[in-house]
């Protein structure tokens, strides 16, 4: 901890004029990221069909599924902004996320409103808090499952909306229940959500039912409509899904440090929990897009837009005191960060164990 307190106030003289987001970059960033994803993600399919036998085929493939995976991964993390926008001005942007990208991934918005609640000072880090985990206190095994969640993901999703939806338009009472237990993007898989008011159940209503259509063509296009037992679409749908899904999770695991226990954190604390990555920008906007490599600065200043993220941490390290606890907030690295959390584990893991045995020894003697 350092011996400076942070001065929030401060802070918010720096960087207050940078709060107002900017539709025509949202616009423009969003369209070019989403049709280019789209391009690239089509010609996974075709190449092999047009030139089954050029030699570069392969080579062209790897690097259109990379492209896919980074483009799609930054068009699916406007999710992010969707939250913290004004609800006023940004509409017809919300409307075109979900018809462009969110429904196609089968994420549609409603998925992530609870976001909010990992941005309320009284919740972050505790049981109300459907993004955390105490993952520093946790055997390391943990962080690996989390990452190889990705495999399921993918399938859960499509099980959600071609499934679980047309349960719970029919069958009284399974609605509450999906609800608190199956709709909602979550770190903690034991969060339950209670956000059910008659406003969100409509908006929710008519993006099951966009999901459900979509889940539905992907699904008879190839088999019935083409005469194909199966469709090869199919699969480098879910290579690029799971792609995405793990990507996402490894940025996610740097995003935080994790050091919470469960219960309440101070703001300060809740800071210094979160990380910055402001170094090698056009690597770490990569694998952290539209503001997220800043998550330390976000947390911070939740509705400041992504595009002003970037000036907005420039001006706070450049007048700031050195002693600022904002400094340490900054990492050197995505892998540098990751590793940090598996030493903190496994260290935690050793610490439970050995206090076990000791137990265990007083117990017999």
């Amino acid at each position: 901890m350092s011996s400076s307190r942070f001065s929030f106030s401060e802070a918010r003289s720096l960087v207050g004029d940078l709060q107002q987001p900017n539709p025509l970059i949202y616009w423009g960033d969003f369209l070019a990221t989403i049709i280019s994803g789209h391009l690239a993600f089509h010609s996974l399919y075709f190449l092999p069909r047009w030139y089954p036998d050029s030699p570069a085929l392969w080579p062209v493939l790897a690097i259109a599924f990379v492209a896919t995976v980074l483009l799609y991964l930054r068009a699916v993390m406007f999710i992010h902004e969707l939250v913290h926008l004004p609800k006023r001005g940004f509409r017809g942007f919300r409307v075109a996320w979900n018809a462009l990208c969110g429904i196609f991934f089968l994420a549609p918005s409603f998925l992530y409103y609870p976001h909010v609640d990992h941005h309320r000072r009284q919740h972050y880090g505790t049981e109300h808090d459907g993004e955390y985990l105490s993952l520093s206190h946790r055997g390391p095994w943990l962080i690996v499952g989390f990452i190889l969640q990705a495999m399921i993901i993918p399938l859960l999703g499509l099980a959600r909306f071609l499934i679980i939806s047309p349960i719970c338009w029919v069958v009284p009472g399974a609605r509450q229940f999906f609800h608190r237990h199956a709709s909602t993007m979550v770190v903690d898989p034991s969060y339950r959500r209670t956000d059910l008011t008659p406003q969100i159940h409509r908006i929710i209503l008519l993006q099951e039912a966009l999901c459900f259509a979509w889940c539905v063509w992907f699904l008879v296009r190839g088999g019935i409509l083409r005469g194909e037992p199966v469709d090869p679409i199919w699969f480098i749908a879910y290579a690029v899904g799971v792609a995405v899904v793990a990507l996402n999770e490894i940025r996610t695991l740097g995003a935080h440090r994790w050091t919470g226990d469960g219960t309440a954190m101070s703001f300060e604390d809740q800071l210094l929990d979160s990380v910055n990555y402001p170094n090698h920008p056009w690597l770490s906007e990569l694998w952290g897009p539209v503001g997220t490599r800043f998550h330390g600065l976000h947390h911070l200043f939740p509705s400041m837009p992504y595009h002003n993220l970037a000036e907005a941490h420039e001006r706070l390290m450049a007048s700031l005191p050195a002693d600022s606890p904002y400094r340490q907030t900054v990492a050197k690295s995505l892998t540098s960060e990751v590793v940090a959390l598996w030493k903190r584990a496994v260290a935690s893991t050793r610490k439970t164990t050995a206090a076990s045995r000791e137990l265990d020894e007083r117990r017999a003697a």
